[in-house]
């Protein structure tokens, strides 16, 4: 299999959390090219791959047309820039087995689901080559012949952010990332994380709408468009009031869809960032006294859960090949429980 293959069989388009976008290759279409099928036209020019592998990548919005995603019945035409475009750079690594803690919710022949701790890097990138999620998983799955943790049709269907604690399901089969990278495609996976944000909510449920797109100063964070503007994807989160504390509210939010920094971004662009989120503004006091007391108490809050407060808390999905449904939920982890029960002691005083 060649590279380029490999990247194609990869669909990292599918899968949440998606840093950056990296050009993986690049064709200008000749002036005496005829129209023709975009999978036939590239079936011509990448060499070692398959139509069938073309169609995902394009299904998946990996192939691009004069910087646009396009599906494979397009026609090319000439003078077409042709792209494949993928969120990760063109691997010059390779993964090695690491023998790292790793809390398997559940695991049989084709998936298992993981509890990732809050700080750990899901995958090896620019800087973390190793002492990641998947280094750990190639070291927990060395005896399974069929598992190459540096094949992409294996392994990751989705992302959490290293800050972020929670549940990840990750395929052991090529047969079974495709089933499960369709589902959370076509949003038909049950995701609720749980968030401590700041401020109080006028109403104890809503939804929030808007197009998840790079932001355009700052390309670590992501920003909210309009629904009907050419920028960012679709994005919809619902929100649930779990507790209230005054300053600071906990709510349960429901992803429709898996955009990069979805709940994070939406709940800025309500007007509440989530608590302890410095990359969206949340490690400033944004609610409450101005007593030093109260600036000594957040800042205890920000020592207690030195990161942004959200966890994946459930994930459901069909069983890839039995078709059952199934459903894991996985308790708070002891950073953001001590946050909560710091704050339920400073609401009940008040």
């Amino acid at each position: 299999m060649t590279e380029l293959e490999e990247d194609i069989l990869l669909d990292d388009e599918l899968l949440e959390e998606q840093p950056e976008e990296h050009e993986h290759w690049r064709i200008e279409v000749d002036k005496g090219q005829n129209p023709v099928r975009v999978d036939k036209f590239l079936m011509d020019h990448m060499p070692g791959t398959s139509r069938n592998r073309i169609q995902k990548a394009a299904e998946a919005g990996s192939i691009r047309a004069n910087d646009k995603p396009i599906k494979s019945n397009y026609k090319v035409k000439a003078g077409d820039i042709i792209t494949l475009v993928l969120d990760h750079p063109k691997r010059d690594w390779e993964i090695v087995p690491e023998d790292l803690p790793l809390d398997v919710v559940y695991e049989d022949e084709v998936l298992l689901v993981i509890n990732k701790p809050a700080g750990l890097v899901v995958h090896p990138g620019c800087g973390n080559y190793s002492g990641t999620l998947v280094n750990a998983l190639a070291w927990h799955l060395r005896d399974d012949k069929g598992f190459d943790p540096n094949d992409p049709t294996v392994g990751l269907v989705h992302r959490i952010d290293k800050d972020t604690s929670g549940l990840l399901v990750i395929a052991k089969t090529a047969e079974a990332k495709t089933d499960l990278c369709k589902q959370f495609f076509y949003h038909t996976t049950r995701r609720e994380y749980n968030a401590l944000v700041w401020g109080p909510f006028a109403d104890d449920e809503g939804t929030i709408t808007g197009n998840i797109g790079r932001h355009a100063k700052d390309r670590l964070q992501m920003d909210v468009y309009p629904v009907d503007g050419e920028i960012g994807k679709p994005a919809i989160t619902h929100y649930k009031v779990l507790e209230r504390f005054g300053p600071v509210t906990l709510v349960e939010c429901h992803l429709e869809t898996g955009r990069t920094h979805q709940i994070r971004a939406h709940m800025r662009h309500i007007g509440h960032p989530l608590f302890a989120d410095e990359r969206y503004g949340g490690c400033q006091i944004l609610r409450g006294e101005q007593t030093a007391s109260y600036k000594a108490f957040i800042h205890n809050c920000f020592a207690l859960c030195p990161r942004q407060a959200l966890h994946a808390k459930t994930l459901g999905f069909k069983h890839p090949t039995t078709d059952e449904e199934m459903f894991f939920s996985s308790e708070l982890p002891e950073d953001f429980e001590a946050l909560l029960n710091k704050w339920r002691a400073y609401s009940k005083n008040k």
